[in-house]
């Protein structure tokens, strides 16, 4: 008789160090336990949406991780949990597949939906991206990196490697829902850079599923 698995694993994403402004970003609409810049940072997001509260109750009492956010929707559930020790996260994700019998290969596939660079931004369409932040302003001049994905909480990963990659500012992320939209600006030649490394890692993660030879938490 073939097992019944009772949650589908939409999202599983292991941060290594979580950049300052991302981090920052995350504390400024937070309602649990603030990261500190540079934590270690591990996002689970499943279905049905209100079983994340027992993937929650797993990680917490396996391991010292602090709660950093939770959503959940009519459908899908995810939570950030964060430490400045890696291993504490990785075990936390680790505890989460074992009582659920899921592996992390059993995440769904990224899907890049939109990947878009306006160059030069006119100051009209600076100030109208600026009025959609909840992070840096855009200025008139900036390049604006737009990247959209499902599912929507693998652009916390994009993000955090662009980040990594250039001096561009963070403008605005929505890492929760059926898709996800993640905004940036910055030089030129620092949002090409960024644009690159974002996709870089997404196609990465795909990569790792379909061969299923590495593992985000070993």
């Amino acid at each position: 008789m073939s097992e019944v698995r009772e949650f589908e694993l939409r999202t599983l994403t292991f941060i290594d160090s979580l950049q300052p402004q991302l981090a920052q970003y995350i504390a400024k609409d937070n309602r649990v336990y603030d990261p500190s810049e540079l934590d270690a940072a591990l996002l689970i997001e499943i279905a049905p949406a209100m079983e994340i509260h027992t993937m929650i109750d797993i990680a917490l009492k396996a391991t010292a991780v602090r709660l950093g956010s939770v959503v959940t929707e009519r459908i899908f559930g995810l939570m950030l949990i964060h430490h400045g020790d890696q291993g504490e996260v990785r075990e936390a994700g680790k505890a989460v597949l074992r009582e659920t019998h899921l592996s992390e290969n059993n995440r769904a596939e990224v899907q890049i939906l939109t990947e878009k660079t306006i160059r030069s931004v006119e100051q009209d369409h600076a100030i109208m991206f600026t009025g959609l932040a909840k992070g840096n302003m855009v200025l008139a001049g900036d390049s604006v990196f737009i990247l959209e994905a499902t599912p929507a909480a693998y652009l916390m990963i994009a993000c955090n490697e662009a980040l990594k990659a250039a001096e561009v500012k963070l403008i605005d992320i929505k890492p929760f829902g059926a898709t996800g939209r993640l905004i940036m600006s910055g030089p030129e030649s620092e949002i090409d850079s960024s644009a690159e490394a974002a996709v870089k890692i997404l196609k990465q993660l795909n990569e790792m599923k379909s061969s299923g030879s590495r593992l985000q938490l070993s």
